[in-house]
This record gives structure tokens, C-alpha cells and sequence, in this order.
């Protein structure tokens, strides 16, 4: 059982919920998706369940006290499908075992397709006779084509047998069901044939078994095609690291220390391990001695290594490179970066796009309706259509390649019942089931091997849906490392490095990017911080505690103007002068006081991103409204503005937590849908209500929390490329769902006869079985030409259509 609550992973709805997840085996068409949803809803308790065909698993929302997984892994049973329990503990390790049952598969696929092979073979040679070609000893025989047929369905084809016969046995047919029925009904037909020839039956041994080796082929290209989409998963999880160089006491490791080598999944929180070049990291953890490149492309998609020094932490599964480190664990297990990133793109694959609504609805009915329209049309073409349009008969049957003579009673009842197969053999439940998954799979893992983490095929529709961005100032537009530029006093008895200890004192354990500069700045200045107490902290504004200084405790209170002005302080002209000047240049402004009484203030500047300028024109470019939000003063939200080339009407400054998340519902009451780029606490709620919240991996745990899509590179330029990467897989969900319908609408009447009496067009079941095959191939092959014509996301490149 896996309990999603991670730093990067979605967030629990609340306490009294959980998220179970569940491996699936025998699932083999849309129709299997719905009746595993369907069982698993009917559990009272459970808010949500949405199982993914392609990743053969179930993600379960239930109340925690009303549901267990054990309970769930039941109702699966019911359905008629093998359920497992991924356990919490090791969810790595699970996962890896659900990749050695996909290699599994692929040697069971290759054995079965040697045998379609095999049997379409010798199929095809024992009825070179027909075609007047040449007749083969034994193998033309009718006795050894029944012998044929019956190896192929107590043999390769079995599984479609018993699976179909426990669908109809549930009143759940699926896939499986109509391949059945149409092989089993040509096969019995075919041995009545053969034990009473005196009821002028022809035996037509050779559609069932070509029937199923259409079916078996298609499969296993379909199932190879499935293996390559799951690439990008596979390749997260095989990350794991397996071992660890166990030390004891960091200081005495000498470069050439081996350490004690321990399995990986040993290693604890607050451990030493020593890296060597060219290992793995073990763990999560922070660099305590040595300094290193590591290369994190296998997580990030960047593939410049970067330089690792002591108090940098790295990340589990990346790559040491030149030098020896000693690390201190900080996250093991499912609590290291890797782990999250692989339930994240797990979970993410699970969830579905609103767009695949319409093919869910039809994919619960569609096997009840296809037996239905096989029974019409048997019903209908021996009772009356054979009588009105007797040449079709002559068609139906030629498409065999026979010329005996039948009594008219036999033609009527062969030409009925290979119509109503070719119905039932022809219909592609898999193409409607395979359509969206297989394109969020391929779209999701290209995203996950660029560091563009997208929590959701919903969240991916609606990215692509997007018209509008809003963008954070602090560590967004810009690097979100500011520095302290000038300290001024406005107190003839103060000193800069009284104003810069009293400020760093407020912002003592705060990870926001200006608490971290004023912290950065006392301690290069060797200052101490004071005692301190009561904190409050008003996101957006500032905060204050009762702080001893010079002997006494008093309020101190740090933040904007606006902060300064609810403490009860008034700023005077020539107090005003100094900030304006600052301000103007692009500075962020600080004001300080003690007790009431204004003693100065402090000037930081953040630099712009590199990439901000191009990111924002490129956005434009395409259409999209943009719109800069800050809680910073007016002056240094324009003096960016400027620098990204943004009118004065497209950015609102010293804006509040709750004015952003207004400005978001403002908008969306206009109409739009909203993208919101933040990495700071006071963007959680604006990120919450956006249609998209977009968060960089440098952000706070609640931003990226409540982050839609999470940008693991740091890089700005990933918003386009993830914005490309929406476009692209939206694409070809349609392009899927166009076809998986446009087959289904376009084949069935064509196999029922509807072209028949006039065009004399109609379709074997041998063929049938084929162009269904060819359907599910073709919706996987088309999701997994998104990865074609592209090594990366990133730039202008762009993937080519099939």
C-alpha cells in the first residue's frame, strides 16, 4: 500500500483520506478498465478510483478509517482480475519488481509471437489447394487443420478463452469475450462440419486459428509498443541505487577508504557514506567533506554536471563524477527525491484527461453492444437479408478461397455466422481504452526525463488549455538569491550593523529568499544574532517578535511600508527619500523598527533570470496574456517589468497572498483559464486556485505541493518547453481518440454487410481480426511518435506527427 504524502508528491485532501495504489494483472481492453473502476467504487468508503490500462495499475482516494487495501485487492478478485498491494515500505523496490514482470512479458510476447508466426504458416500452406497453387501432404488435410485449430485454442490462445469466458461469467465481456465467440463459434461450427458431413456444412478450420494469430501478433506488437512507453518509468525506477560505502567517522576518511559496503536500502537517516567517483549516490544527502561534479541528468534532463560542495545536498540515483565525497544521509527509501519522482509519475499516469470522458462512457457499454449488433446481424442476414440479396453470398464465401457446393440452407447459415464473427472479431474496445493512457504515458515520461514533472493527464489538458500566465517576481522572474546591497540608519546612535543583526534576528529558521540574504549578510559580517521570542509572520507584509536588545525587550518589527505603517509608525519626507532613491533602481526596501520608533532600512536586489526576457516574449508570442504579480513596493516591480519588457498595465505590485488569489479568480471570471508561476509560501493559495500551478524545484514544500507541474531543473525556459510538451500530447490524445472512433464507426457497418448488397465490400473474419490488431497497434505507435523527431523538449524543436 502506498500512502501519496511527499514533499513533491500530491498532497492528502485531507486527514481522514488516504491514496492506495494497486498493481492489476489480466486487464487487455478499455472494457477491463471500467469493470476494475466499477468494482472497486462499489466499495462503500472509496472517493475515487482510476485504473491506467498501459501501467496495469489502480489508484484508490478512501477514507482512511472505512477502507484497506487488503479489502480493495478483494474486490478486484470479483472482477475477475489479479490484484497485488504495493506496500509503503519499499515502494522502489515494488516497482522494480512490476518492471521485471513487464521484461517478463516481453520473453512470453516473443514466444508467442514465433507461434502466431508458426500458425499462420502453416495455415497459409495447407490451403494453397484452394487457390488451385499446389497441394502439400498432411498439411492440406482436413483432419490436420482441425488439429491445428484445436492446438491454437487449448494452447497460444487459452488465455483468451478462460479471461473471456470469466468476463461473460461476471456480465463484464470484454475484449477477450468477442474474440472468443468469434473463434469458439467458427471452430464448433467447423467440427460439426467434420463429425456430420451429411449436413452440407463446410469446415473452415482455418479461421479460427488465423482468426487468433492475427490476434496474438497484433498483441504482441501491441504489447512491445506498451513496453517502449513505459521507458521513461522504467528508467527512474532501474535508478535505484543497490549499494552503499558505509563509514564510521567522517573525519578520518582518506580518498583511497574503501568504507564497508552495505546494501542501499540499509542505510538510515543520519549515516556517513563515502562516494567514490563514478557510484552512485545512495541516498539523499548533504555534502559534509570533498567537492565533486555530479551529473543529476537522469533527473533533471540537464546535462551539465554540476559542482558539489560541502552543506550542497544531492540526490539519490545521480551520478558522481570526478571527485571522492563523504555524505551525511538525509532521505532514504521512499523518502528521497527519486522515490518521489517515481510515485509522482506513477500517480500521475493513473489520472485521467476529461477529454478521455466520452470513450469511458462508451467503453462500458461497447462490448454489451457489439454482442448485441453480432446477434442482429446474424438474425438478419439469415432471415432476411440472404433472401433479398442472394449474391452475397457468393461474396462472403469467396473470401475464403472455396468452391464446393453447399445445400442453401448451410450457405445461409456460414455466410450469417461469418458476418456476425467479422462483427464481433472486427470491434476495437482496445484502441478506445489504449487512446488516452498510452499518449499521457509517453507524454508524462518524455516530461519526467527533462526534469517537467506533470502531476496528472487533467493537469496536462489543462495546460494545454491555458491563456493566460501570471508570474511571481521572487526566485520566478528572477534567481531568487538577493543580496543585501546597502544598510541605512536613520538614527544618529545606530550602527548598519546593529540594523543588520536586528533583521537577521526576525528572520532566524525562515527559508524565504530575503530572510536567507539577510542571514547570508550577518554571518559574512561575523555578526551574532540576538534572543528572541513570539514571533508573527504576516506573508506578504513582514513579521515581528519581542527581541532583548541593548539590554531590554522590545517589539521589533521588519517588512514593507505597508507593515510599518500597521505598526503605528509614520514615515517622515526625509526618511521617504532614501527608499525612493533605492527603490528606484530596482531595490527591494525593508523598513525596521523597535518599539514604534523607525530606525532604517535595508536595501536588497535579486538579480533577473537570464532566460526571464526570452521565457516571457516567447509566451507572448504564442498568444498568451502575461501578467507580473509581486508583493514588492511599485518601483521594483516596474524596474522589472521594464527589463522584460512589460507594460505598466500588466503588472499590480505590493500585492497580499489573498489579493493574488483574487487577481486569479478575477480572471478566471473573465474566462481564462490561468497558469501561475510561484515558488514562495505566499503563492500557495494563488497556485491552488489556478487552473495550472506551476512551481520550480527551488521552491517552498507548500508551493510545490500545491504545484500542477513542477519544474525540477530550476530553469525558467522549462515553462515553454512544458507548454510544448501539453500541446503536443493533447494533440495526440485527439488524433487517438479520432481514430479509435472513426474504426470502430467505419469497420463495424462495414463487417455487419452494410456494403455488401450494393458494392459487394465486406470484410472475412481472418481480416477482421487483423484491422482490429492493426487498430491497437496503431493508436501506440502514434503516442509514442511524440518522442520522435526530438532529443529534448527544451528549445524550438518540436516532435513530428506521424
Amino acid at each position: 500500500m502506498v500512502v501519496i504524502d511527499s514533499p513533491i508528491a500530491p498532497p492528502t485532501v485531507s486527514p481522514h483520506r488516504q491514496t492506495l495504489v494497486l498493481d492489476i494483472r489480466g486487464m487487455k481492453c478499455a472494457g477491463c478498465v471500467q469493470a476494475v473502476e466499477k468494482q472497486l467504487s462499489r466499495v462503500e468508503g472509496v472517493l475515487s478510483a482510476t485504473v491506467n490500462l498501459v501501467t496495469e495499475v489502480a489508484v484508490v482516494t478512501a477514507e482512511a478509517d472505512r477502507v484497506t487495501a487488503e479489502g480493495l485487492v478483494d474486490q478486484v478478485k470479483r472482477a475477475g482480475f489479479e490484484g497485488t498491494v504495493r506496500q509503503v515500505e519499499s515502494p522502489l523496490v515494488d516497482l522494480q519488481s512490476w518492471v521485471n514482470r513487464q521484461q517478463t512479458e516481453q520473453r512470453q510476447q516473443k514466444w508467442r509471437l514465433g507461434v502466431a508466426i508458426g500458425l499462420l504458416l502453416f495455415s497459409s500452406l495447407g490451403h494453397l489447394k484452394h487457390l488451385g497453387w499446389l497441394t502439400l501432404p498432411v498439411l492440406s488435410d482436413l483432419w490436420f487443420h482441425a488439429l491445428l485449430a484445436t492446438l491454437t485454442l487449448v494452447g497460444p490462445a487459452r488465455s483468451i478463452f478462460l479471461e473471456g469466458w470469466q468476463g461473460l461469467r461476471r456480465l463484464t465481456p470484454n475484449m477477450n469475450t468477442l474474440v472468443a465467440l468469434g473463434s469458439g463459434s467458427a471452430y464448433l461450427a467447423s467440427l460439426v462440419a467434420l463429425a456430420w458431413p451429411q449436413l452440407g456444412w463446410e469446415c473452415f478450420f482455418d479461421e479460427p486459428v488465423m482468426l487468433l494469430s492475427f490476434i496474438l501478433l497484433g498483441r504482441t506488437l501491441e504489447q512491445r509498443a506498451r513496453f517502449q512507453a513505459t521507458r521513461a518509468l522504467r528508467s527512474l525506477v532501474q535508478l535505484q541505487p543497490t549499494v552503499a560505502r558505509l563509514i564510521a567517522d567522517p573525519g578520518q576518511v582518506q580518498i583511497a577508504q574503501a568504507g564497508v559496503q552495505v546494501p542501499a536500502s540499509y542505510l538510515q537517516v543520519g549515516d556517513w557514506v563515502q562516494v567514490l567517483p563514478g557510484e552512485k549516490i545512495p541516498a539523499d544527502a548533504e555534502v559534509v567533506l570533498g567537492e565533486s561534479s555530479v551529473d543529476e541528468s537522469m533527473l533533471t534532463g540537464e546535462s551539465t554536471p554540476v559542482t558539489k560542495q560541502p552543506g550542497e545536498r544531492v540526490a539519490a540515483g545521480t551520478l558522481n563524477q570526478t571527485g571522492s565525497l563523504v555524505l551525511q544521509v538525509t532521505g532514504t527509501g521512499q523518502h528521497t527525491l527519486l522515490a518521489q519522482m517515481v510515485q509522482l509519475v506513477e500517480t500521475a499516469q493513473a489520472r485521467k484527461a476529461p477529454v478521455q470522458g466520452l470513450a469511458d462512457a462508451i467503453a462500458g457499454y461497447f462490448t454489451y453492444g457489439i454482442l448485441g449488433l453480432a446477434l442482429i446481424t446474424f438474425l438478419f442476414w439469415y432471415g432476411f437479408g440472404l433472401a433479398h440479396w442472394p449474391g452475397v453470398m457468393g461474396t462472403v464465401l469467396g473470401m475464403a478461397h472455396r468452391g464446393h457446393t453447399m445445400t442453401m440452407a448451410s450457405s445461409h447459415l456460414l455466410v450469417s455466422l461469418k458476418l456476425a464473427i467479422a462483427v464481433m472479431v472486427v470491434a476495437c474496445p482496445c484502441a478506445l481504452g489504449l487512446a488516452t493512457p498510452t499518449a499521457i504515458l509517453v507524454g508524462s515520461g518524455l516530461g519526467a526525463e527533462q526534469g517537467l514533472l506533470i502531476r496528472g493527464a487533467d493537469s496536462l489538458e489543462a495546460l494545454h488549455q491555458v491563456d493566460w500566465v501570471i508570474f511571481d517576481k521572487t526566485g520566478t522572474l528572477t534567481q531568487g538569491r538577493p543580496e543585501v546591497t546597502e544598510v541605512v540608519t536613520l538614527q544618529p546612535d545606530l550602527q548598519p550593523g546593529e540594523l543588520l543583526q536586528l533583521a537577521a534576528t526576525l528572520e532566524t529558521g525562515a527559508r524565504h529568499p530575503l530572510a536567507l540574504a539577510l542571514a547570508a549578510a550577518a554571518t559574512q559580517q561575523g555578526i551574532d544574532l540576538l534572543p528572541a521570542r513570539d514571533w508573527e509572520n504576516h506573508p506578504g507584509l513582514g513579521l515581528k517578535a519581542q527581541v532583548t536588545w541593548r539590554g531590554e525587550t522590545a517589539p521589533v518589527a521588519l517588512g514593507n511600508d505597508r507593515w510599518i505603517a500597521q505598526q503605528g509608525v509614520e514615515l517622515e519626507p526625509d526618511q521617504r527619500q532614501p527608499a525612493e532613491e533605492l527603490g528606484a533602481r530596482g531595490q527591494t526596501i525593508l523598513y525596521l523598527s523597535v518599539a514604534g520608533r523607525l530606525l532604517g532600512l535595508i536595501a536588497l536586489a535579486d538579480r533577473l533570470r537570464p532566460e526571464a526576457i526570452e521565457v516571457v516574449e516567447a509566451i507572448q508570442r504564442q498568444g498568451l496574456g502575461v501578467t507580473l504579480l509581486t508583493g514588492d513596493c511599485a518601483a521594483v516591480a516596474q524596474a522589472i517589468a521594464e527589463q522584460i519588457h512589460l507594460s505598466p498595465d500588466q503588472v499590480q505590485a505590493e500585492m497580499s497572498p489573498q489579493a493574488k488569489l483574487e487577481q486569479v479568480q478575477q480572471l478566471q471570471q473573465q474566462g481564462h483559464r490561468v497558469a501561475l508561476v510561484g515558488d514562495g509560501i505566499n503563492d500557495a493559495p494563488a497556485l491552488a486556485q489556478a487552473d495550472v500551478g506551476i512551481s520550480l524545484r527551488s521552491g517552498t514544500d507548500i508551493a510545490v505541493e500545491t504545484a500542477d507541474v513542477i519544474l525540477m531543473t530550476d530553469h525558467l525556459s522549462d515553462l515553454v518547453a512544458v507548454l510544448k510538451l501539453s500541446q503536443a500530447t493533447v494533440a495526440k490524445i485527439r488524433q487517438n481518440l479520432t481514430w479509435a472512433f472513426a474504426y470502430n464507426l467505419v469497420m463495424i457497418p462495414l463487417a455487419a454487410g452494410l456494403l455488401l448488397p450494393t458494392l459487394g465490400i465486406g470484410l472475412s473474419p481472418v481480416l477482421a481480426a487483423g484491422l482490429m490488431a492493426a487498430s491497437s497497434v496503431t493508436v501506440v505507435v502514434n503516442s509514442l511518435s511524440l518522442g520522435w523527431g526530438t532529443d529534448r523538449w527544451r528549445g524550438e524543436q518540436t516532435p513530428s506527427d506521424p
